[in-house]
């Protein structure tokens, strides 16, 4: 029988030091992870988990377990390693790090190796190798943005709420609209796909009008509903409101949605007070990316529209309605795992509350 997992116990300035080391941006990123890996073994997971969650195999979550075990905090640090010794010390390395974290030059967005080694002088393999030991990748951005909700918290814990303990005998829906789809036709046929040869389209397009789409995704099922119109209106919202009530006659419905001015409109106040079954629930201003149908917009971009060629916007709305049957024939629904406290103290601890992360 396989012998217990050694377990590990934090005295409080040992857990604060690690929760620094791990949240160091600054710091080599071997350290920050091995420094995740020990508050996770000590917070009660598994080796295998720890690993599935640190990108380390099981062995070496192990060896990273007993160094600390035996050796502390100081036995997380980096061993010396065998091979050509550095011919720059640490002041060139923070000399690199201090340049790379400051503005390049004027015409310039952000830092190349090439560029950081002749103001250096290094070659640009060494300032590669300092960049990935302190997790630094100036080709990549982010975006994000602040959300000035007042009732941001209160929203969060809402919708999330339902997402993980929907009411019972009541059905969630995540609704949105993809507005101004376009109908692209390729100028030449598409090359379908040969042994060796991806398919492939032209660069060039006609534009043949667009359309927008209204999808409600029920978060139990993953079953979509989806309805296409020719604008962005309440009228056309409202009417999407009618097909869904319709659709779910006598149930109670829940419908998670965005801040759009067309959802608050007179006569869709006037339908919400006629169908006191239906309720709303809007997420914080600027969070879109909790509204899981965005998520179902995404898969509909990449595997139906973005290759496709259209004639026409008849075709497009054709082959859009095409899509949504075959989606609700092997629907996957989106599951939520995070809880509210978790997404509200990380907002509070970064100082930002993140709405999109998209990296380039």
């Amino acid at each position: 029988m396989a012998a217990p997992a050694l377990a590990i116990v934090l005295r409080a300035a040992e857990r604060s030091e690690l929760e620094r080391l791990q949240r160091a941006a600054a710091g080599p990123a071997g350290l920050a992870r091995r420094a995740r890996v020990v508050l996770l073994i000590a917070d009660g997971f598994g080796g295998v988990h720890v690993a599935l969650r640190t990108g380390y195999t099981p062995v070496q979550v192990s060896r990273i377990r007993h160094r600390f075990a035996r050796e502390g905090l100081a036995g997380l640090r980096d061993r010396p390693r065998s091979g050509r010794p550095q011919v720059y010390g640490p002041k060139t390395r923070a000399k690199v790090v201090a340049l790379t974290l400051k503005a390049p030059p004027a015409g310039v967005t952000h830092w190349s190796t090439r560029e950081l080694a002749r103001k250096v002088g290094l070659s640009a393999e060494t300032v590669r190798r300092i960049w990935h030991a302190h997790a630094l990748q100036p080709h990549r951005s982010e975006t994000f943005k602040f959300t000035d909700d007042p009732r941001a918290a209160e929203k969060i814990e809402d919708i999330v709420g339902l997402y993980l303990a929907p009411p019972t005998n009541a059905v969630v829906l995540c609704l949105d609209e993809k507005t101004q789809i376009q109908a692209l036709e390729r100028t030449q046929p598409i090359l379908p796909l040969r042994a060796g040869i991806p398919a492939r389209q032209t660069h060039d397009y006609r534009r043949s009008g667009v359309t927008d789409l209204y999808a409600a995704l029920e978060i139990a099922s993953g079953q979509v509903t989806g309805e296409l119109a020719a604008r962005h209106t309440g009228a056309d919202f409202l009417h999407f409101l009618e097909t869904l009530a319709r659709q779910y006659r006598r149930r109670e419905l829940h419908i998670v949605l965005d801040n759009s001015s067309t959802h608050s409109v007179p006569a869709v106040q006037a339908f919400l007070a006629a169908h006191p079954q239906i309720h709303f629930h809007f997420t914080p201003t600027g969070a879109s990316w909790m509204n899981m149908v965005e998520a179902w917009f995404g898969i509909l971009t990449r595997r139906s529209i973005r290759r496709g060629s259209f004639p026409s916007l008849a075709a497009l709305i054709k082959h859009i309605k095409a899509y949504i049957a075959h989606w609700n024939e092997h629907p996957t629904p989106f599951v939520w795992t995070k809880n509210p406290s978790a997404i509200i103290k990380q907002a509070v601890r970064r100082g930002v509350n993140k709405t999109s992360r998209t990296a380039h």
